[in-house]
């Protein structure tokens, strides 16, 4: 599925637009439908002016598929000997994990990409684009680690976040209903959808380059989240030695992670994120759990959705759930 798109050079204005998906209008390009001022200045300028770095380590995901999660656990992980853990006064005691790690393509499409080259290596940065948006110049050159989540969980999440920021995004976010929100999904319709075409470029890139792209589960997160913390610091090559592994300092990156120590954090519960969008750092955290689809959706549309993923990642040999 992955083409290898190139920077994009067209006119945008005529691509096809959807506008019933908020927070943003949203436009179909290669294949997704990409949020129309990422495409129009993010996009484009990440292509054009960003300089990738062998160290670099790029944390990629579809929108509310654990990527605040994975944010704080790859920093926490990649700093552990400057920033131990344990420590009362680690970064993420003080600052949301959305921005220590910032979304490039966010950044470039609001001007806020100057200090990138500032940055000291190795590092660690983020994006919701697909991979085969991605500039060819960073897949060749970096590492890539993307959590992928069940669908029916993300867009519960999704369609959960747009209400509670609905403030800070204004115009109809707040009238949202679930049933207008699940069916745009079903299509594909939201920001970098379909999910499914998303998760499965990156896991085939995995599978080609498992040294430059890792795939993550964020069920298998949940499930097993210290075997998943070492296969990620395997991937970033920072792997805990047998002396950490002696001291706990693994168990003790999976607390501080952990989203209800982060969650109850003062400042994730009274902050609001350095960007352009006035988002309260409150709304990046609900539940965190698997299966809570079940609380808002019928079987009927379960069946729905479930039917529309089969059908995608037919012959595929991807699976959000893991087979093994």
């Amino acid at each position: 599925m992955d083409q290898g798109a190139a920077a994009p050079e067209m006119e945008v204005e005529s691509l096809p637009l959807e506008t019933r998906c908020p927070p943003f209008p949203l436009r179909q390009y290669n294949g997704f439908w990409i949020p129309e001022l990422t495409l129009r200045r993010g996009v484009p300028a990440f292509h054009s002016r960003f300089t990738p770095r062998p160290s670099d380590i790029i944390l990629a995901s579809f929108p509310k598929s654990g990527t605040t999660w994975l944010k704080a656990l790859a920093f926490t992980t990649l700093n552990r000997a400057t920033h131990p853990p344990s420590s009362e006064d680690h970064p993420l005691c003080r600052t949301n994990p959305h921005d220590i790690v910032r979304f490039v393509e966010i950044d470039f499409a609001f001007a806020q990409s100057a200090d990138l080259e500032a940055l000291p290596s190795p590092r660690l940065l983020a994006t919701h684009l697909p991979h085969s948006l991605l500039p060819e110049r960073l897949r060749e050159t970096c590492r890539i680690a993307c959590v992928g989540r069940e669908p029916k969980d993300a867009l519960v999440s999704w369609w959960k976040f747009i209400k509670k920021a609905a403030p800070a995004f204004g115009g109809d976010a707040a009238a949202l209903t679930f049933q207008e929100a699940f069916d745009l999904f079903c299509d594909g319709r939201c920001p970098y959808g379909p999910p499914w075409r998303y998760a499965v470029e990156y896991w085939e890139a995995s599978v080609r380059r498992p040294d430059k792209v890792l795939f993550l589960r964020y069920e298998e997160m949940l499930r097993e989240p210290r075997g998943e913390l070492k296969r990620l610091a395997e991937f970033m090559g920072c792997d805990f030695s047998v002396e950490e592994e002696e001291r706990g300092v693994a168990d003790a990156v999976v607390e501080l992670c952990s989203l209800d120590k982060l969650k109850n954090m003062e400042v994730n519960r009274t902050g609001r994120g350095k960007g352009k969008l006035p988002v309260e750092n409150a709304d990046f955290f609900r539940k965190g759990v698997a299966g809570d689809w079940s609380n808002h959706m019928s079987p009927e549309m379960a069946q729905r959705l479930d039917k529309i993923v089969e059908d995608a990642l037919q012959g595929s040999g991807f699976s959000f759930i893991n087979p093994a």
